[in-house]
């Protein structure tokens, strides 16, 4: 490859623009950390809240930084600037991107927002008492009373992850009662690129996370590589024999099917479909199924595991990083978990946290997701080196595998790494260094909120594409039936006896 043509790819390739954008975000976001806490460049970033006054719904991040309209207006237009000027690169419409995102922000920003309304998202008694007394302050004087309310905004103790179950459903119904819409929407319904710049902003949290829970360092390592192994060699390869042998299917579909079942979902279908170069439509189709299955297994797992498993909430909880398919309904998973273990009467008294259960999920499903590159590098080696030559005839070089190498890994990898290594360092009790962590923890938080919502972009534009009719027509028919096989016959079972084998006996000190 040129150096030419390499300049050219790093300024025209979605992959690329998520690294810069991903990056951007997170340089914006380490300013409290680079100063001591003296600068924060993203404390006006709109904040959604759990809700039952619609008025308190929402707010900066920072608060009494500005209104929460202004915030509101600031971060669209923050978005909407970066995201054009990527569009810009990347030869779209401009014009029809600038009006299409601004529904498409819009829209999803309103389904999230519902999302966190207390019905919905209150997923501990906590929770529910802090959005009863933000519309109902005089409550605070009356427990009882406060307590009862509280336990009455508690209907469906989802998490406000719903949100993006709301924005999937939305969009669900535009892409597929509204083609004319969902076609003009298309120019800046980009999951993809959503998914992408997600990843690696994602990186930034996790790393520091990671490098907060050194007690449980060793042992959470082991079992995300366990993980891992299972995932990887055992998911992936039966997954895709079946896909081959059973239902026919080509290679290019099969890859991005056994990624997407087996592995984390839309990230791995995506980054697997970069590797091969699969056609665009291979891994939405793949991911469609992947977030229609992993809203299934947010809604069903969790209330499993308080049913059998409310004795070991850490198997439970490692369970949910195994089984549950996309990052954000992991995590979502590991949270409900928790609320619904912790108000059991098997774990009262028994030392267990929050904390504790959702770092046992969110760590596992961050050291798969940190493999999803090296899988990546794999396929790539594969199909430009064995398959992709049985067609051409022709071997490939060294630069068509970077070529195929999915960017926003490297992005992902380097927030992560980044991060980890600032964590590790700033371990001292200090008085300088506690300051420095906080500020770094902060950042990490506000640069989450940009990470949510591109979570939450993505599952709307998932829905805007995911036009039925077009997906039965090449087949999605059976790949769904390859995936309750994939998903329900097996992967789920072995996740489960993965996590006791490693989790069970395993309580707080």
């Amino acid at each position: 490859m040129s150096a030419e043509s390499s300049k050219k790819g790093l300024l025209e390739t979605e992959d690329w623009w998520a690294v810069w954008i991903g990056l951007f975000i997170f340089i914006l976001g380490m300013t409290p950390l680079l100063t001591g806490g003296k600068v924060d460049l993203l404390g006006w970033v709109i904040k959604p809240s759990v809700w039952l006054d619609f008025g308190k719904s929402m707010g900066p991040f920072k608060k009494g930084a500005l209104n929460s309209i202004v915030s509101l207006l600031l971060t669209y237009v923050a978005y909407t600037a970066v995201l054009t000027v990527g569009a810009k690169f990347l030869g779209l419409n401009i014009k029809k991107f600038v009006i299409g995102f601004t529904v498409v922000y819009f829209v999803t920003f309103l389904c999230y927002l519902i999302g966190h309304h207390a019905f919905i998202a209150a997923d501990s008694l906590g929770a529910a008492k802090k959005a009863v007394l933000s519309a109902n302050p005089g409550l605070k004087s009356d427990p009882g009373a406060l307590k009862s309310a509280a336990e009455g905004a508690m209907k469906l103790m989802l998490s406000a992850d719903a949100g993006l179950i709301i924005a999937l459903f939305v969009g669900l119904f535009i892409g597929n009662f509204m083609p004319k819409f969902a076609e003009y929407l298309s120019e800046a319904a980009r999951p993809e690129w959503f998914i992408k710049t997600a990843i690696v902003v994602l990186g930034i949290g996790v790393g520091l996370k990671a490098a907060g829970s050194l007690s449980l360092s060793f042992n959470i390592i082991f079992r995300g590589l366990c993980a891992i192994i299972e995932a990887y060699l055992i998911y992936w390869a039966v997954v895709y024999y079946i896909a081959r042998k059973w239902f026919k299917f080509s290679k290019e579909w099969a890859a991005p099917l056994a990624s997407g079942i087996s592995i984390c979902g839309v990230s791995a279908a995506i980054a697997t479909g970069g590797a091969i170069r699969a056609r665009p439509i291979v891994p939405i189709m793949v991911s469609s199924l992947v977030v229609v299955f992993a809203v299934v297994e947010l809604i069903v797992l969790p209330f499993a595991a308080k049913a059998f498993l409310s004795h070991e909430p850490l198997v439970a909880a490692a369970w949910m990083g195994l089984a549950v398919k996309t990052d954000g309904a992991a995590v979502a998973s590991g949270q409900l978990t928790a609320s619904l273990l912790l108000g059991s009467d098997a774990a009262q008294g028994k030392g267990w946290s929050e904390q504790l259960i959702i770092l046992t999920t969110t760590n596992i499903k961050v050291f798969i997701d940190i493999f999803i590159g090296v899988w990546a590098a794999i396929l790539a080696i594969i199909w430009s080196t064995k398959i992709d030559t049985e067609k051409s005839g022709q071997k490939f070089s060294g630069s068509e595998i970077w070529d195929r190498f999915p960017k926003f890994v490297l992005g992902y990898i380097f927030t992560f790494a980044l991060m980890l290594i600032v964590g590790f360092a700033l371990t001292g009790k200090e008085a300088e260094t506690v300051a420095t962590l906080k500020a770094a923890k902060m950042g990490a938080k506000e640069t989450d909120l940009f990470r949510k919502m591109f979570f939450a972009l993505t599952f709307f534009s998932i829905g805007v594409v995911s036009n039925f009719k077009k997906l039965w027509e090449e087949g999605i028919g059976r790949l769904a039936i390859v995936y309750i096989i994939g998903l329900f016959g097996f992967i789920i079972w072995v996740a489960l006896l993965i996590s006791w084998l490693f989790f069970a006996g395993v309580y707080p000190k």
